[in-house]
């Protein structure tokens, strides 16, 4: 789409207002709104002005003017909005130089896939996330020197089963595919459905998960890197607007309730080349290419140092612990749930083949854990780094000298920007990632997340203490 065809689409839509939107380092969609009026051919040359220094690991107050220049080809109509609104995605750039922010993740995101040209790899990669998420009737928290809480419930969850007018609850683990009265989120999730279709995504199915009280997925059919994590973005604000539309709290947190599964996002992955696979050969285990092994080798190494972006917080390393089907276990197997990296089977066709990396979840920046997840396979593929042989048993269940041979995802937040720290080099080729974004990225979440958590007393701790 042309600058002029998105100044024409808002017109066609009767928009009055537009939402501009961008990324902040961390994931999260920032807006402001304008005036259809100030909405013009020009703006996508001359940019909108913001304040960087008030954005989250972005400028400092003495650099703090930034521009944002509208994509035209993001825009569309936001399905909430009283009043009609077109929704523009943005890139950032510099006012002085002219030139792209190199901490703009989009900008991440789009030198990720022009770098994979560049090595004659590949000039396509798809990515297919499964995002799950919960939806609750109730979420609290607080947080202070005098106390701390937090509260989540659910109609569906089993610790209501023995109240009046709680009827159909589900057990822990016992949420998968559940029919309705069971599952009581079905039109809720056919409603984020056909909003998310509104939107552009393809959405190819919807379900309940393993968990209790209302843990959900949509699958979206996968699409191009950049183009996939805008898409993810939209996801997340769809999902979340239309609980609280009708009076429910979701949260892509990825392990909210103690004793259950927690929310992932696998995210399935293939390279192509002039309109071709490159991951299938028929003769190959699972029917895998050496690129794809190769690929595989790449992820398997670097995980420590990806998962600082593909699962980012405190939280993340909740579920990430043996048991609840958490991807722990650093091999790559074929149909295989236990292992950090499976290949799907579910289709011979070679257009199909993929792999699936299963330790991200959904708090996850899309654009650069996308783009890491790229960088670490290009790097497998042209080192030919060889991944450990792949083991076709249940790896939560193997004796304990055959696991101990076996490495596993590191165990906490700060240990992963620790691996990012020693094992990044891989990242700043073709100058997809810039030392910049990662030392802003990595002193945030120390500083923000990791010594935030880690300096509060934790309620159990007093349940364990307080009468010692």
């Amino acid at each position: 789409m042309t600058p002029k065809e998105a100044v024409n689409f808002v017109t066609e839509n009767d928009a009055l207002i537009i939402s501009v939107r961008f990324t902040d380092l961390m994931g999260t969609w920032q807006q402001f709104s304008i005036p259809v009026a100030h909405f013009d051919e020009d703006k996508f040359e001359d940019g909108y002005a913001f304040d960087g220094s008030s954005i989250r690991g972005f400028q400092s107050i003495n650099e703090s003017d930034m521009l944002l220049l509208p994509d035209p080809n993001s825009i569309f109509m936001d399905p909430f909005t009283e009043v009609a609104t077109a929704v523009i995605i943005c890139d950032i750039s510099d006012p002085l130089t002219g030139q792209r922010y190199g901490k703009d993740p989009r900008f991440t995101a789009e030198k990720a896939e022009a770098y994979l040209k560049s090595t004659g790899i590949g000039d396509t990669i798809f990515i297919g996330p499964e995002a799950e998420f919960f939806v609750f009737d109730e979420l609290l928290y607080e947080n202070g020197p005098g106390g701390a809480m937090y509260k989540v419930d659910s109609q569906e969850a089993f610790w209501n089963s023995g109240k009046e007018g709680y009827s159909n609850t589900i057990k822990a683990k016992g949420g998968y595919y559940p029919a309705a009265p069971v599952d009581k989120l079905v039109d809720l999730r056919t409603q984020m459905t056909l909003h998310m279709q509104d939107v552009g995504i393809n959405v190819e199915m919807h379900h309940h998960e393993v968990a209790t009280a209302g843990q959900c997925e949509i699958d979206m059919k996968f699409d191009t890197l950049t183009t996939m994590a805008d898409k993810l973005m939209k996801y997340k604000y769809i999902v979340k607007q239309t609980a609280a539309m009708n009076g429910m709290i979701a949260t892509f947190m990825p392990k909210p309730i103690y004793g259950d599964n927690g929310s992932g996002m696998h995210c399935h992955q293939s390279i192509w080349k002039n309109g071709d696979p490159t991951f299938y050969d028929e003769t190959g285990y699972a029917g895998l290419s050496e690129t794809a092994r190769w690929y595989i080798g790449g992820l398997l190494k670097h995980a420590p140092a990806l998962l600082a972006f593909c699962a980012p917080t405190t939280n993340s390393y909740r579920r990430l612990v043996p048991g609840y089907e958490a991807p722990i276990n650093l091999m790559y197997s074929a149909r295989n749930r236990s292992a950090c990296v499976r290949i799907p089977m579910v289709s011979k066709s070679p257009k199909a083949k993929r792999v699936e990396f299963r330790a991200p979840d959904p708090m996850a920046n899309p654009y650069l854990a996308f783009s890491a997840l790229l960088m670490a396979g290009i790097d497998g593929i042209q080192n030919r780094i060889e991944p450990p042989k792949p083991l076709d048993k249940d790896l939560y269940e193997l004796p304990p000298l055959e696991r101990a041979g076996i490495q596993q995802t590191p165990g906490s937040l700060r240990a992963t920007l620790t691996a990012l720290l020693e094992d990044h080099e891989f990242l700043l080729r073709g100058d997809v990632f810039t030392k910049e974004l990662i030392e802003s990225y990595v002193e945030y979440k120390l500083v923000n997340e990791c010594d935030a958590v880690d300096l509060r007393p934790h309620p159990y701790e007093f349940y364990l203490y307080a009468d010692a």
